[in-house]
């Protein structure tokens, strides 16, 4: 996704062109605008909105094409405003809703969308699972949309009423009157939660709440090449709001060290240990790889230092799911240095001294 695009702005586009872009559009796509809301679009352009509006984010997104925390952050700081609670399930509350009051008065025809809270959680996940990618369940207890009724709060084959409190409507009209004079409000209607309609008969699970708290079993896909505090967003598969929409999950990756290699972009690092004789005589070597042991050519007359490049036994690239491309592995060459040598061993080297090697 280019975010650029996204916004209809150029790529030198100043911080005030950035804003007054995301307004525009957030303004045009948010699910609170009747005519041209598109809750996929107005994420889009948040997204954008917030990589290209931090200076750090948007020079990592004009080098490399993406940011690395995901495009959200990671490591502490790129959660601002986020409350991480492990993987228990307790999430953050994280609603676009208040930015754009000014804009609908706080209503969706008479009434505001209601959007339930987001949830972040942490799944680690092994360093061949990052490489190759994996599904994995998680369990995660949160409030969700009553599976009788829907969500509506109703018992099934029952009628709704229009809530006499607020007449249909969802919001009640106040007027108070200060030492300012007569000052008008309006507010949520109590009665009926802002639905503008009551159930005639309420549901007997949920107790016409149409939401619940339990434990749900969710199937995460971790994508191949991923990369340690990336975090994927499962869009409305947070908690749920009565008579609105459900918030979304966000699941931090957390990706276990390796004993042998160590990642650089698409690519894997590993030190490989050879004796002198091997590196003045060349040899094979078993080495060992993601996807198993291979047969290596060491060749002859090779130094301490130098890279041997395997292709394609890197990581697969998250670019490039396609084409399903993969990084090399780079196998760093150690020659190893005895530090005693046996009397015949001596006069060998001393022998190969005497011929200048």
């Amino acid at each position: 996704m280019d975010y650029y695009n996204v916004l209809g702005v150029t790529k030198n586009a100043t911080k005030e062109d950035i804003k007054k872009a995301y307004r525009k559009l957030a303004h045009k796509y948010h699910p609170d605008n009747r005519n041209t809301g598109n809750d996929s679009e107005f994420k889009k352009v948040s997204e954008a909105y917030q990589v290209l509006s931090d200076d750090k984010k948007r020079a990592e997104y004009d080098t490399y094409g993406r940011t690395f925390d995901g495009g959200m952050g990671g490591g502490g700081q790129g959660f601002s405003g986020f409350d991480f609670n492990g993987a228990s399930g307790q999430g953050f509350e994280f609603d676009f809703g208040d930015i754009f009051e000014n804009f609908f008065g706080g209503q969706r025809g008479g009434r505001r969308a209601k959007r339930g809270r987001d949830i972040a959680v942490d799944l680690e996940v092994s360093f061949e699972e990052a490489a190759f990618g994996v599904e994995r369940k998680i369990l995660i207890s949160k409030v969700s949309f009553c599976d009788d009724c829907g969500g509506s709060g109703a018992e099934k084959n029952s009628e709704l009423e229009k809530c006499v409190a607020c007449q249909g409507a969802g919001r009640v009209h106040e007027v108070r009157k200060t030492i300012l004079g007569s000052i008008s409000t309006t507010r949520e209607c109590s009665r009926c939660g802002g639905l503008g309609s009551i159930a005639s008969a309420k549901c007997k699970r949920c107790k016409g709440h149409g939401v619940e708290k339990r434990s749900e079993e969710i199937v995460v896909k971790v994508p191949p090449g991923i990369n340690d505090g990336e975090v994927i967003n499962m869009s409305g598969r947070g908690e749920a709001a009565q008579g609105g929409i459900a918030g979304d999950l966000y699941i931090k990756v957390n990706v276990k060290k390796h004993p042998i290699f160590i990642r650089r972009g698409d690519d894997l690092i590993m030190d490989l240990d050879i004796k002198v004789s091997e590196a003045l005589l060349g040899t094979e070597k078993d080495v060992m790889t993601l996807d198993g042991a291979i047969k290596l050519k060491i060749p002859v007359g090779i130094d301490s230092g130098e890279v041997l490049k395997v292709k394609g036994k890197g990581i697969v690239s998250i670019r490039n799911m396609t084409g399903k491309s993969r990084g090399d592995l780079l196998i760093k060459i150690k020659v190893r240095t005895p530090k005693k040598l046996s009397k015949k061993a001596k006069a060998i080297i001393e022998s190969l001294k005497e011929e200048g090697i």
